[in-house]
């Protein structure tokens, strides 16, 4: 799975807005869409920020670690 895949996953999955993740990771929207959409992929900095927003590994959210599928029970922020 791409990073991409996995991003709007674990999104759908934690019931989280396109809005507010973007928010939490301080870009646009659009900018946020644009990662979902394979488009563009976000700095280490970000990536961090939404590991630890989604409690998954760096190696997960980049679709590297394809063995775990970790529960996603994320409070909002």
């Amino acid at each position: 799975m791409k990073f991409n895949e996995r991003l709007k996953e674990l999104r759908l999955r934690s019931s989280y807005l396109q809005k507010d993740l973007a928010s939490s990771i301080n870009v646009s929207v659009r900018t946020f869409q644009a990662y979902e959409h394979g488009d563009n992929e976000p700095n280490i900095e970000k990536l961090i920020k939404l590991a630890d927003i989604f409690q998954v590994t760096l190696d997960y959210l980049m679709g590297r670690d394809t063995n775990s599928s970790p529960e996603v029970d994320v409070e909002k922020h």
